[in-house]
């Protein structure tokens, strides 16, 4: 892998891209007239920078949802998203979607997949139900790594009024995670959407994130070919063109539907 590429993706001014991320947010809850915002905390580096950032600038006007299913989130998830609530001093609330997400399966054909993305659009609803309610703005949390390989679940996780670090590469919310001193924990542990038991993102990508991170920045921000992305990445030519076909194959999930 080109570890010159991966330095200058992750070689950021991380203070200003908390400062312009912190002003878009705060430039969006007065453009929506909303009384502040509310997100999913599931205990993940995503979502926990996203909380933190919030907190530097409207943690009285935030509110994060805590929505493990009990009987395939691990405690430990659950309890990381507590700490940094305790760490934060964050309003919250803590709901088990466990008995939500059986009365679905109860009525609806079985399939593992797409009951596991069920879990995803079950905690959207929520999101939406409380940012209704209290006239809040719905953050997501996809990041530009995930976002452009369609690593997250249409209308669920992927629905949001604003996507607060989709502009950052998984390996530069990392760095952006360090800066802000959230704990290495956090930061070092796999990342994992928990729609399934032992879910893991990069084992079921079956690429790691620095490899993702230095493909896209190639077929992305350097605008390069396939072949060239091949070439320039230095990573091993099946690899690339996984990411690049989920690239391209995902692109339905990132625009809105339209007229026929």
């Amino acid at each position: 892998m080109n570890q010159d590429i991966l330095e200058k993706i992750t070689n950021q001014d991380y203070d200003s891209i908390a400062t312009r991320i912190q002003n878009g947010l705060q430039q969006k809850i007065e453009e929506t007239h909303s009384k502040g915002v509310i997100l999913g905390l599931s205990g993940g580096i995503d979502s926990a920078v996203i909380a933190y950032l919030c907190n530097n600038i409207v943690k009285e006007k935030t509110l994060a949802l805590i929505m493990p299913d009990s009987k395939i989130s691990p405690e430990s998830e659950t309890s990381d998203a507590i700490k940094i609530i305790d760490t934060l001093g964050m309003d919250y609330k803590l709901l088990d979607i466990n008995s939500i997400h059986k009365e679905f399966s109860m009525v609806l054909e079985p399939g593992d997949r797409a009951l596991g993305n069920l879990r995803a659009r079950i905690r959207m609803n929520i999101l939406y139900y409380y940012a209704n309610l209290k006239n809040l703005v719905a953050l997501g949390s996809s990041d530009k790594s995930e976002f452009n390989i369609g690593y997250f679940t249409k209308f669920g996780d992927g629905a949001a009024d604003a996507l607060p670090i989709v502009s950052l590469y998984k390996t530069q919310v990392r760095g952006l995670a360090r800066h802000l001193g959230i704990d290495e924990k956090i930061i070092t542990k796999k990342s994992s959407p928990h729609l399934w038991l032992n879910h893991e993102a990069e084992h079921e990508i079956g690429v790691d994130y620095e490899q993702i991170d230095v493909i896209l920045y190639c077929l992305i921000d350097k605008k390069l070919s396939l072949e060239d992305t091949i070439k320039e990445s230095q990573i091993d030519k099946q690899i690339v063109e996984k990411i690049y076909h989920m690239y391209k194959n995902s692109e339905h999930k990132r625009i809105n539907p339209k007229e026929l």
